[in-house]
């Protein structure tokens, strides 16, 4: 088995069971302790899991609270939403994911005529202001550390409403491990949104290239415009040549 595909199945076999021992893993993989601890060890350097006595863990302490990541290239954020907010137009229907990127939106598209769907709680705080941005929230309980809301009744939403632009936030992606979240809850609200949706806008800074969390929510060739600050390098313009997805930078 290659070693990135092993890399891959280790990684969802240990978020499936929260704590895995070293002996567990050599007996599902067929490798040497020797192996699966070089394995381990790349793993952890990634910060999704943590070392535990004689095993790996899940580490949830890499749920980053949302006031931690709003201050975190923030000037790369504001310029990925305005150019984001270019594509929203007036009568538009659309979901804003959570997160800090999405959140900077609202400064851009404050003064249109648009309805808004999301599950970010400051940016519904921030709208109260502008009767001309109608906004539906998802519901359900809210995780304070992402300031969003989790609810599987929410996914229900995404069956009735008629949303035609969604704006999507991720922890990080990779072509291998497609978009990724560190919150699985978020992920299944974030599912739902690409799938319902006809026009997929993704959101995200340079620095999340080649990165990846807890759970992935699509693949990346599921979205349909690409935004950033920089241009990626070739195997990611080689990439979305391939998948017809627009590239925004």
């Amino acid at each position: 088995m290659l070693k990135t595909k092993r890399l891959d199945e280790i990684k969802e076999y240990v978020s499936k069971h929260e704590t895995v021992s070293l002996d567990e893993l050599v007996e599902v993989f067929g490798v040497s302790k020797n192996t699966i601890r070089r394995d381990i060890k790349v793993l952890v350097e990634q910060g999704d899991f943590k070392k535990v006595y004689g095993g790996v863990a899940v580490n949830h302490s890499t749920l980053v609270s949302f006031n931690d990541r709003k201050v975190r290239n923030q000037g790369e954020k504001r310029i990925i939403a305005k150019l984001a907010s270019e594509y929203v137009e007036d009568d538009d229907i659309i979901f804003v994911d959570s997160g800090t990127t999405t959140f900077e939106m609202l400064e851009f598209i404050k003064g249109k005529k648009i309805t808004v769907v999301t599950n970010n709680v400051d940016f519904i705080v921030e709208a109260m202001p502008y009767d001309n941005v109608n906004i539906f929230s998802t519901g359900g309980m809210i995780e304070r550390k992402t300031k969003s809301f989790i609810s599987y009744k929410g996914l229900d939403l995404f069956k009735t409403y008629n949303i035609n632009k969604a704006f999507m936030a991720s922890t990080g992606i990779s072509i291998t491990n497609g978009v990724t979240n560190s919150s699985p809850l978020e992920s299944e609200i974030k599912s739902s949104a690409v799938k319902k949706c006809p026009e997929v806008f993704l959101l995200v800074d340079h620095q999340k290239f080649d990165k990846y969390a807890l759970t992935t929510y699509c693949d990346l060739e599921e979205i349909h415009y690409l935004v950033t600050d920089k241009l990626p390098n070739d195997e990611y313009q080689e990439f979305v040549k391939k998948n017809n997805i627009k590239l925004i930078f």
